[in-house]
Formats: structure tokens, sequence, C-alpha cells
């Protein structure tokens, strides 16, 4: 979240909404990004019109299907029983940690990141989530889907390289890749600041990115607003 406030400021100067995906991940300030310290700045930002939604509330990274037999695999072998799944947070006391989580343990984090979000903002987060780092299997998607979650990835091109190495992929470098490849109603990925990359990209990146794609005739809107979701969106309650 060090970045957070430039990103905010940004975003009012530029006029762009986005959707926030969120967990209560380790912070460099206070007591953790959905902590009562980073608090009013959620609210904040749904008073200025944008949307959000869960990204897990452990940040909890999908390792792999857990067959009836225990064993890791992309089927469940068992008629009819509820899928497992190899978890393993980054975020809250069981980071680090390899387990095993049923399809209901899955959708209560995902649904617990939402929760907050909706208790801090004052505003229903979309029923969608975003799984750390992608990764996912058709029975994740489909264990989240059965809960009223339908996951959010992003385009090629909206992969905005913010959370590799600085060395070989400098600033300038993704932003001149993002402002040549991305093309209409293309899902762009940033965060809110990256521990392992040492030369932060939204200082440097973001407003030049915005102002470039607009440039091209780019407008930006949120995933309420985006063919793929709206009627997803409409059918769960967003």
């Amino acid at each position: 979240m060090g970045i957070a406030p430039l990103v905010a400021d940004v975003l009012a100067r530029q006029h762009v909404r986005v959707t926030f995906f969120a967990a209560n991940e380790r912070t460099q300030q206070g007591d953790g990004s959905l902590g009562n310290t980073w608090a009013p700045w959620w609210k904040a930002r749904a008073a200025e019109g944008h949307e959000f939604a869960s990204h897990t509330w452990q940040h909890a990274y999908w390792r792999g299907d857990v067959r009836s037999d225990g064993k890791s695999g992309e089927k469940n072998s068992g008629s009819g029983a509820e899928p497992r799944f190899r978890i393993e947070p980054s975020a809250g006391p069981q980071a680090g940690k390899r387990m095993i989580w049923s399809a209901r343990q899955y959708c209560e984090d995902i649904a617990l990141a939402a929760d907050r979000l909706a208790s801090v903002t004052g505003k229903k987060p979309l029923p969608l989530f975003r799984a750390p780092g992608g990764k996912t299997s058709p029975k994740l998607l489909a264990a989240a889907e059965s809960c009223g979650y339908k996951y959010v990835g992003w385009s090629p091109a909206g992969f905005l390289g913010d959370e590799l190495p600085s060395g070989p992929y400098p600033n300038d470098a993704l932003l001149k890749k993002a402002l040549a490849d991305i093309r209409p109603g293309d899902i762009l990925l940033a965060h809110l600041g990256i521990w392992s990359r040492q030369d932060p990209w939204a200082p440097a990146v973001l407003e030049p990115l915005i102002t470039g794609l607009k440039a091209r005739g780019f407008c930006f809107r949120t995933l309420r607003e985006h063919p793929q979701y709206q009627g997803w969106i409409a059918q769960h309650g967003g």
C-alpha cells in the first residue's frame, strides 16, 4: 500500500475509475491492506466511484487440485465428492503453509475479503474474484462460481509488468510495450506496490500510460461495464 496514495491521486487527476481486487496483505504501514489503518483510504475510493472485488482474504495461492485418493491432479475421482485444493496463503498467520482446502473453505476465503471491503467502503463489491498469481484450475473456477464469484484474469497485453524484476524489465520498456500492444476491451493489471521490484512501476509509468492511451483514443471503465462480466454481475446481485 506504499504507493496507494499516489495511485489514488493519479486516478483522480485523470478521471479514471478502476476495479480494486483486495486481499488482507502485509503492509509497510499499519495492520494490513484491509486493516483499520487503510480503511479510510478504501472508503475514499468508494466515494470516487471505483469498484471493488475479492482477491481472497489470505492471498491464497492455488497449488493444485486434490484427487479423492489425496494425490495432486486435475481431477477429483470421487463421484459427487466436494473438490479439494492444495492452497498456500502468502498473508496472515498461515502464510507459507501448504494446506488442503475444500471448495467451501476456498469460497469462505473469497467471501471474507468481499465482506471486509463492503464493511470499510460502504459499497457492495462485485461478485467477481481474482486468484493470486492468476493460478487456477477448472475445478477451482467451478467451485468459486458455485458460490457466486466469477474469475477475472487479464489480457496478454494487459499484463503491465509491475511485478517483474526492474533490471531486465525497466519502466520505460514496459511503458513502450503497453502503449503499443493494448487493444480495445483489454483488462489491465497493476498492483498497489510490489515488494520485490527495485524500481517502482507506478510512479514512473501509471500516469504516462493513462495519458498515452487517451491519446490513442482509449477511455477507461470498471469491470461492472465490461461486456464479458455485465451479465454475471446482473444475475448475481452486483
